[in-house]
């Protein structure tokens, strides 16, 4: 279990990346949900020991973060956003080099590792090419590789299908679930589709706060029969944003097709659309962003 409670950051600048943060993250997938900016890589990283709060606790099995960083990277992997490699480095001499750093000595046993962790990222066909001349995805499948070494019990994930196609996101996704088994991983992201197709429970960063949390199903039943939609002319919408809680909008065919909040049928031909957790997401953002506006 880690233990998250009233941890805050503010940079140079008055920015407040981190406002009283809270959270019980349990074994499992666990999606962090969030706009660019919204303060998520900061966690991450003050949770990767990579920075410390200026305020606030967090504990992982015991293991005080802030004040144990050490112990704390003894039974961490971490998948930045963006990680360097060395570009003459081939996969498996990377993969070797960081097993040593991870305090793997034994040259049989990190050589059983090293292939392991190459056959489960499928990278073994390409553990002769250097990490440099990967493809977005491929990259991805090394740095979760990287992560893994040391076999971790909490495992932190930031971005890490940004960017990356269809096919390579399947594959991605699908080893994140092999790994979500058994320890605590964390995955950060402002890819709904992500957190939706991966995640037990998760919670929604915005403006520094956590701003909503809990099982995707109940946050999804807590719209029911309360979003509606319809398909506007561009011309229309000034006038629905005006009278109406706008949630989305998706541009199809040169007309809108609009999601708006309500508890009882807004009428002018709007119909009853099913939630989803683009919904929620959507519709907490929304509400931060006036509230703030309204501040």
């Amino acid at each position: 279990m880690l233990e998250i409670n009233n941890l805050t950051k503010t940079y140079a600048g008055g920015v407040r990346a981190m406002d009283g943060v809270t959270l019980n993250i349990p074994k499992g997938m666990f999606g962090l949900l969030g706009p660019n900016g919204a303060g998520k890589s900061t966690l991450m990283r003050t949770l990767a020991t990579l920075q410390a709060p200026d305020s606030g606790t967090a504990t992982f099995d015991g293991i005080d973060i802030v004040r144990e960083p050490k112990a704390l990277r003894a039974v961490l992997g971490y998948l930045p956003q963006d990680f360097g490699v060395y570009p003459r480095m081939s996969a498996r001499a990377m993969l070797d080099h960081l097993a040593v750093l991870k305090g793997i000595s034994n040259g049989k046993e990190r050589k059983q590792v090293v292939e392991a962790l190459l056959e489960q990222t499928n990278l073994t066909q390409h553990a002769g090419k250097s990490v440099a001349s990967y493809s977005g995805g491929m990259r991805q499948r090394f740095g979760i590789a990287q992560a893994l070494l040391g076999d971790p019990k909490l495992i932190i994930v930031d971005e890490p299908t940004a960017g990356l196609d269809p096919e390579e996101r399947n594959r991605f996704h699908n080893l994140l679930s092999e790994i979500g088994e058994n320890v605590v991983v964390i995955l950060s992201t402002h890819i709904v589709e992500d957190v939706a197709d991966l995640c037990p429970a998760m919670a929604i960063m915005n403006g520094g706060k956590i701003v909503a949390q809990g099982a995707p199903a109940e946050l999804i039943a807590q719209l029911n029969g309360k979003v509606w939609a319809k398909t506007v002319s561009k011309g229309e919408l000034p006038a629905v944003r005006s009278r109406l809680n706008v949630i989305s909008e998706r541009l199809t065919m040169g007309q809108v097709l609009v999601r708006v909040l309500s508890d009882t049928d807004p009428g002018e031909g709007f119909e009853a659309a099913t939630p989803d957790l683009e919904d929620v997401y959507f519709a907490t953002i929304t509400d931060g962003r006036r509230a703030a506006n309204a501040a």
